[in-house]
């Protein structure tokens, strides 16, 4: 080996031998050392929940108007739902108010049914008209006095603008429930205070009719008098918000 050849050896390996040593230097006195960020850890937290509710009165009514027909020809049926639907249409529309009496068609479908071989043997049909809104007399009467469809099904509910000043009553009220608990909790545990940590709302409503048949017997005696009016019996609705969450104690 060269003695030229040997000095380079020795120098790179001395470069080296350097280079360790400063690392080994930088690690030992936390240059390059990456700081341990340990997660804080949530102390005294405690989950909770609230609910206020409100039973109202209904105050939307919708019902539900059809007709099914079955016949051997398409045309000539979908001809005579038409009719049933223009006649229904006629005497609701007269009597249609805004709000108090909204009126609109339902479904219109035609289907084929089948026989043997899977051939068609004829053909069904049905039609629908919705009224509702916020007159129950004015709808029952209505409802009554249309001769081309019957009624399939009636519905009580709250009105959107019902529900939205309801909700925003039992949601103050469930809120107002939830910080009292939330302060009693922290005071049992020997805390002052709290602060809240994270919250979820949700609202439900339930209905809850009310069956009153004699009354629903007297309507209907009293229906002649009244221009046939449809016997109808408003329930109530069970508004509930609920507040829950998690409080940390201070």
């Amino acid at each position: 080996m060269s003695r030229t050849t040997a000095l380079f050896m020795w120098s790179r390996a001395a470069r080296y031998s350097v280079a360790l040593l400063a690392l080994s230097s930088l690690v030992a006195t936390g240059v390059w050392a990456q700081p341990s960020v340990m997660p804080t850890a949530s102390v005294n937290v405690v989950h909770l929940s609230a609910s206020g509710l409100m039973q109202v009165p209904q105050d939307w009514l919708s019902i539900s108007l059809s007709s099914t027909k079955e016949g051997p020809d398409a045309v000539l049926l979908q001809q005579q739902l038409k009719r049933a639907l223009d006649a229904a249409l006629g005497v609701a529309r007269a009597a249609a108010q805004p709000q108090q009496l909204n009126v609109h068609s339902g479904r219109f479908s035609l289907y084929p049914r089948y026989g043997g071989r899977g051939r068609i043997a004829g053909w069904q049909g049905t039609v629908e008209l919705v009224l509702e809104g916020r007159d129950f007399l004015r709808i029952s009467q209505t409802a009554g006095q249309i001769e081309t469809l019957t009624v399939s099904q009636v519905v009580f509910s709250l009105s959107p603008r019902a529900q939205h000043k309801i909700e925003a009553q039992v949601q103050a009220l469930a809120i107002e429930r939830f910080q009292r608990r939330a302060t009693e909790v922290a005071r049992a545990f020997g805390f002052e205070r709290f602060t809240l940590q994270e919250v979820s709302i949700s609202s439900a409503g339930q209905d809850v009719p009310a069956v009153q048949p004699r009354l629903l017997a007297m309507q209907a005696q009293a229906a002649v008098a009244e221009e046939a009016a449809l016997p109808v019996q408003a329930g109530q609705s069970l508004v509930t918000v609920t507040v829950s969450g998690s409080i940390q104690l201070r």
